[in-house]
């Protein structure tokens, strides 16, 4: 066997052997985790990044009664997931969910967002103490459906 044959050989193995070593790494995780709202709320409030101004109301948490009705607010966060515990990443994304529909109430002259409900990957999950998060290999997320209104 010559010198070439025998790179060419070493090359292939090298790069299989590569492959094997990171195939884990691609195999695709996505799993759905239901996190308890009480804990991502006090997070979220203590960061002081939400205005305070905008009242938020989980699943069919009661509510005064709506003034005016002011239309849906959407918001799909993602965020990375390396270095960080699931619940903390996702507990990262619900605040930036939480920011950007606090600011889409504001714009809107809402008050308030009610009957939010996790909307991950268009499914719908609805409930008054826990919220839906998406966790993957490297990222992962938050997504969210909710009613504006002026209370």
């Amino acid at each position: 066997m010559n010198n070439r044959s025998l790179a060419c050989r070493f090359s292939a193995v090298m790069t299989a052997t590569a492959i094997l070593a990171i195939s884990p790494l691609a195999d695709a995780r996505d799993d759905r985790l239901k996190l308890p709202l009480a804990s991502a709320l006090t997070k979220a409030q203590a960061s002081g990044k939400l205005s305070g101004r905008v009242k938020l109301f989980f699943g069919k948490q009661a509510h005064p009664k709506p003034e005016t009705e002011l239309g849906q607010a959407r918001t799909n966060k993602k965020t990375n997931f390396l270095n960080k515990s699931d619940q903390e990443a996702c507990e990262w994304a619900f605040l930036s969910a939480m920011i950007t529909l606090t600011q889409y109430a504001e714009k809107q002259g809402g008050n308030a967002v009610v009957n939010i409900r996790s909307n991950y990957k268009n499914v719908e999950f609805s409930s008054e103490t826990e919220y839906e998060c998406g966790a993957g290999n490297v990222s992962g997320g938050t997504a969210f459906i909710g009613d504006v209104v002026k209370l």
